[in-house]
Formats: structure tokens, C-alpha cells, sequence
């Protein structure tokens, strides 16, 4: 099912619907400020599970999820004053953070070390999900592992073929991967660069 959404100014049912869908367990791609993302609700093993099948993707490397706020963040993950000022700076934004997660993280999103990605992206429909939702969503983008990532809404109904529930079109993003950095220790290392600037 694709949903047209308006990416400045989201419609509140439209966001409800896809929540609705999220919320029992269904799987759901969506516009960030990056790349289009493929996403469930943290809190459901099983459709979290059905992510790692369809990205071919191995356990042992967890996926980030996106949260509303910095505030949302702090419910999730260990939040230093050093961390919480730089995220402030930069979110929301094209980064994913590491950083301690907390219980409330489920396991199978968590690293070995008990870490996890954090992003905040500076996108309307992304962010309003996330509201609606009530808790963070799964994101890991929207392509199939070592293959481009498609930035056409109907281009995913090919890829995925029904094994999505709901695909939003929010029009085209930049296709570039967020700037990956951890914030572990208050020592800030670039996991990965991206469309977010580093050093800022």
C-alpha cells in the first residue's frame, strides 16, 4: 500500500494510519532527511526479526531506530552532558549516534558492548511517525544489503514485493547514508561519513 503524504506539513489521519499499521506489527518504509528507511515498532521482536530476514542482514549488526526528540532520546540511551550538547547541536539531523542504551532498548538491537544507533532526522513525515507511534521506530534504509537504495516511493512496491505493509511517499530525498559517529566515553569517533558534516 502506498500512502502520499506531504513532506512539509505531514496530514495527522495519514500519520495515524501508518502508526495504526506499525503498531500491529506490520513493516513500513519511509522518507528521513537521508535516505528512505525501512522501519518497525522497537518494541516488537517479531517484526524486527522479519526486518533482519528481509535485509538479509546479520543479527549481530543491530539496527538504529529513530526517536521524536532528545528528550526521547534519554529514555533509550545514556546520555552524557558532553553527548547531550553535542547532539543538541547537530539534531535533528542527517547523524545516527552510538551510545549506551538502556533496558528500555530491546536486546536483539543492542551490540555486544550494549550499545545502539540513535537518529533524530530533520524530516516532518519521519519525526511525526515517531509522535504517532508513541515509541521509536527501526531504521535501517530502505535497499537490499551491497545494492543502491531506490529514492522513488513505487520503486520499493518492485523491491519488496508485499513484504511491506505500507510504503509512504513523501517525494524525493537527498540518497545519501547518514554520517555514523559514537559518542562512547565522551570520545566522538566518525564510524562512518555521510551527508552530516564532521568535524562541526
Amino acid at each position: 500500500m502506498i500512502i502520499s503524504i506531504n513532506p512539509d506539513n505531514p496530514q495527522g489521519r495519514l500519520l495515524a494510519k501508518v502508526a495504526e499499521i506499525v503498531q500491529s506489527g506490520g513493516l513500513v518504509i519511509y522518507p528521513t532527511d537521508t535516505q528512505y528507511g525501512l522501519g518497525c515498532d522497537l518494541t516488537n521482536k517479531k517484526a524486527i526479526e522479519k526486518v533482519y530476514r528481509l535485509k538479509q542482514r546479520n543479527p549481530k549488526s543491530p539496527f538504529s531506530f529513530v526517536c521524536a526528540d532528545l528528550t526521547n532520546i534519554a529514555e533509550y540511551a545514556k546520555v552524557s552532558n558532553f553527548a547531550y550538547r553535542t547532539m543538541r547541536r547537530l539534531l535533528p539531523g542527517p547523524y545516527t549516534f552510538i551510545l549506551d542504551g538502556t533496558k528500555l532498548v530491546p536486546q536483539l538491537m543492542l551490540t555486544k558492548r550494549h550499545e545502539c544507533g540513535i537518529r533524530v532526522p530533520n524530516h516532518p513525515i519521519a519525526l511525526g511517525l515517531v509522535t504517532a507511534l508513541g515509541r521509536p521506530i527501526i531504521n535501517t534504509s530502505a535497499g537490499l544489503e551491497g545494492q543502491p537504495v531506490p529514492t522513488a516511493a513505487e520503486d520499493f512496491a518492485d523491491l519488496f514485493k508485499n513484504q511491506v505493509e505500507a510504503i509512504i511517499d513523501g517525494g524525493p530525498v537527498a540518497g545519501q547514508p547518514s554520517t555514523i559517529v559514537s559518542l562512547i566515553d565522551d570520545e566522538p569517533e566518525v564510524l562512518r561519513e555521510g551527508l552530516g558534516p564532521w568535524p562541526v
